[in-house]
């Protein structure tokens, strides 16, 4: 009688993933590249200019970020270490 709440034995996993073996030159592999970069779609130039907007708004606030900090831990191993501000 088989219930669907038997316990079954572990299946042990493969240890790698086969990689097949093929040849077939450098000339085949940029074709490749070729058809799969057809494939892709690429955004507008609106769309990139925004984005490169973001990006560089993002690593300013980024800088000034890091430069409170170390304003911030700077000012406190002075108080700490050194006995107070000079």
């Amino acid at each position: 009688m088989s219930t669907a709440m038997e316990e079954r034995e572990p299946v042990a996993a493969p240890t790698s993933i086969p990689i097949p073996k093929v040849r077939r030159g450098l000339r085949q592999y940029f074709r490749d590249v070729s058809q799969e970069m057809k494939k892709v779609t690429w955004p507008t130039r609106t769309e990139t200019n925004r984005l490169t907007g973001v990006v560089l708004g993002v690593c300013i606030l980024v800088v000034l970020f890091l430069t409170a900090l170390s304003v911030v831990f700077d000012t406190i191993f002075q108080v700490v270490f050194r006995g107070g501000l000079k």
